[in-house]
């Protein structure tokens, strides 16, 4: 058994309970921190990330208009000029409101590292001394799938989606003229849902680690897994195949990284057992 300080062996339930807070306290002020710096670039934030997806010179429009012309289809989605629909803010303090929340969403992109290191810290007394040396490895890994999720979700699945909803008409009598809440709730959601998403492995890592998952079960529900994937990926995604089979692949490569690492984790289990008996 690792040898723990005597501090934290004789902390009581509302000493835990008031670290917590010291931890809260610290997550929040970082994210001020990060608030206030992306407040003050909002206008490089709005300009060219925020409406950089309404572009057609954006990335991956220029990338699916090669591939469709590659292949021979003739597709003006992803290879007009620019997009039929406009933005507008249709409340007094709209443009406020969106700089305000937009600057809190990406403060807590910016702090997440940061969140992640008190949250090890809150949890770590409670570990033995050979799992707290993995402590910078699991903050590594946690930011590492968080930005490439947000990444992923940023360059795939918004333009997938405003690509999508931004040419879908049910009339040419009515035009398409976009809220400026609605449009930013597209691009936040899309890149931060995508961003927890990618915790997958880090979530089955520690449910492996109280043996809430075994690596016996998630092969065992893989098709129903894979039934999961293809529904979450028709949520977050259009309604079209192209798109939700481009969201359901990394996904589902997740999820057999994440049978790797519980089978990892559980044969660690087991070899400590066998050195204790």
């Amino acid at each position: 058994m690792a040898k723990q300080n005597t501090n934290e062996k004789e902390m009581s339930f509302l000493d835990h309970l008031e670290d917590l807070r010291w931890h809260l306290i610290r997550i929040t002020v970082s994210i001020l921190i990060c608030a206030t710096v992306a407040f003050i670039f909002s206008g490089f934030i709005f300009e060219n990330i925020i409406f950089a997806p309404k572009r057609m010179t954006f990335p991956t429009y220029q990338w699916l208009c090669d591939v469709s012309t590659m292949v021979g289809v003739d597709d003006s989605t992803f290879c007009a000029a620019e997009f039929p629909f406009r933005i507008q803010n249709r409340t007094v303090a709209g443009q406020f409101s969106a700089d305000i929340w937009t600057s809190i969403y990406a403060g807590f992109i910016l702090a997440f590292p940061y969140i992640i290191y008190q949250f090890w810290r809150f949890i770590s007394p409670g570990l033995h001394a050979s799992e707290r040396r993995h402590s910078r490895g699991f903050i590594f890994a946690s930011s590492f799938l968080f930005f490439l999720g947000v990444l992923f979700g940023y360059y795939i699945v918004t333009p997938l989606t405003i690509n999508f909803l931004g040419n879908y008409i049910v009339s040419a009598e009515v035009s398409n003229e976009f809220d400026l809440s609605s449009y930013i709730s597209t691009v936040r959601s899309s890149s931060i849902a995508a961003g927890f998403i990618f915790e997958l492995p880090i979530v089955v890592y520690f449910l492996t680690k109280i043996g809430l998952v075994t690596p016996k079960i998630m092969r065992k529900y893989r098709k129903f897994a894979l039934v999961l994937v293809l529904i979450l990926a028709a949520i977050i995604t259009p309604p079209d195949i192209a798109s939700q089979v481009i969201v359901a692949i990394p996904i589902l490569i997740l999820y057999q990284v994440s049978i790797y690492i519980s089978k990892v984790v559980v044969r660690n289990q087991n070899k400590k057992q066998n050195i204790n008996v």
